[in-house]
């Protein structure tokens, strides 16, 4: 097996790989406020080429329950150990945080809680309640773990009735046990499966550039569309450092345009799908995307 570190592996980017800024005064409001409260989101600490085109639209994701992980996936760089207990104020705090930065949509994600009983469901549940209370014209998402696709567990953040509910598949069926930790390819569905016949829109994302096939990536779309995904987003796979899985290709835009297409005529309501997408991108407009089915 080759070692991860081998510099000579490592692809060079090509040139749509390029981050364009899209800053507006928007933009610099959000960014003063987070600066001058010291506010904690992914956009930045996660480094997103997106941050600026999203806090333009007033969105931003969150991480709760810490920045540890009890899981140790080959893709990521969030830090594997045992985790600090929850913190109890977290949810005010969030919910303080999203109403100082004006936002008009909320992405909330975490690291996963192995050590927890509960998996965190509890701790998910109270951050929604207390954004709802604080900011009840902001809509919410949720990017959560897969609670090992226990009813239990999922049943609570469920019922705190956020505005869609994510968890990300990642990878095709293959290559899951290469890059995820602990997590299944199978049990990933469930969760999405569980969250969709409870009602939830769902949303969930591939990362592209491991060394799937075509047909992988497509049966991974029917997959998440029989599981009733209705959010479906793709973008490419980029090393955070050396020690983690290698980019085995750099897929072209005019292939990922091809995935959308295939994706919308699976009967996705929405596809973001793009060399720099990430799983929030552009999250306020796939929730405009299944209002209408929502309407009362």
């Amino acid at each position: 097996m080759p070692k991860l570190d081998d510099r000579a592996n490592v692809l060079r980017k090509p040139d749509w790989l390029k981050i364009r800024l899209h800053r507006t005064a928007t933009y610099a409001d959000v960014q003063h406020i987070v600066q001058e409260h010291a506010l904690h989101t992914i956009c930045s600490s996660g480094m997103c080429p997106n941050k600026a085109e999203c806090w333009s639209r007033r969105t931003a994701t969150f991480m709760i329950l810490g920045d540890i992980c009890t899981r140790g996936c080959r893709f990521c760089a969030t830090k594997t150990g045992r985790p600090l207990p929850p913190d109890p104020n977290e949810p005010e705090q969030l919910a303080e945080s999203v109403r100082l930065m004006g936002l008009r949509y909320a992405v909330v994600t975490s690291v996963t809680r192995d050590d927890l009983p509960d998996g965190g469901a509890e701790h998910w549940a109270s951050c929604v309640r207390a954004i709802r209370r604080v900011n009840p014209d902001t809509a919410i998402e949720l990017l959560t773990p897969d609670f090992d696709a226990r009813p239990e567990l999922m049943e609570i953040v469920v019922a705190s009735q956020p505005d869609i509910l994510g968890h990300n598949l990642e990878t095709v069926e293959r290559l899951t046990p290469l890059v995820r930790s602990k997590a299944k390819y199978r049990t990933s569905l469930e969760t999405l499966r569980y969250f969709a016949q409870r009602g939830a829109v769902t949303k969930s994302a591939l990362m592209l550039g491991l060394g799937e096939t075509q047909d992988e990536v497509l049966q991974a779309l029917h997959d998440l569309r029989d599981a009733g995904v209705r959010i479906v987003t793709l973008g490419q796979y980029l090393r955070p450092t050396l020690q983690h899985h290698p980019v085995a290709e750099y897929v072209s835009p005019e292939q990922f345009a091809w995935y959308k297409e295939q994706a919308l005529k699976m009967g996705f309501s929405y596809c973001a799908s793009a060399p720099m997408v990430r799983s929030s991108y552009l999250a306020d407009e796939a929730l405009e995307s299944v209002k209408p089915h929502n309407a009362e």
